[in-house]
């Protein structure tokens, strides 16, 4: 499976928006994140791995597993943004960490479970490519508020 980022440009209004507050935020440059999909409701960011974003045993550091959840999850929310929200921000999330994140490539699939007028829940699963095979190695879920003026 090739994964590729996605071109903003000629993005609809808002899921335009939302991709361009995820990849223009600082943290994002800095782990070097990409989004591959984004459609209401379901959002999926990457990232590849470096020496820089692993822990002492050589595995995606769960720091950067967590950055993807969270991210994710926040983003998916403004994909569904009610008339009048300004934006969104985790109010909280849990994660579970199922295994090392060994491989080239984090990948994080974010979806909206309920849309609410001030908050969402939403979940992720972050997976890592290794030797050609995707394995699940983390779950999360979150409760995203909006804000309002």
């Amino acid at each position: 499976m090739t994964i590729q980022p996605i071109n903003q440009e000629g993005l609809p209004g808002e899921l335009s928006r939302v991709a361009a507050t995820v990849l223009g935020q600082p943290f994002t440059r800095l782990v070097g994140a990409q989004m591959s999909a984004i459609r209401e409701g379901h959002l999926e960011l990457y990232v590849d791995n470096r020496e820089e974003l692993s822990q002492q045993n050589g595995f995606i550091h769960g720091g950067v597993i967590g950055y993807l959840a969270d991210n994710a999850m926040a983003a998916v929310a403004g994909t569904m943004r009610p008339e009048g929200a300004l934006g969104t921000v985790t109010a909280e999330y849990k994660i579970n960490i199922l295994r090392p994140a060994v491989g080239k490539r984090a990948i994080v699939r974010a979806n909206v479970v309920r849309r609410g007028r001030t908050q969402s829940v939403t979940e992720a699963k972050v997976s890592c490519t290794h030797e050609g095979e995707e394995k699940l190695v983390a779950v999360a879920l979150a409760t995203i508020s909006y804000l309002y003026p």
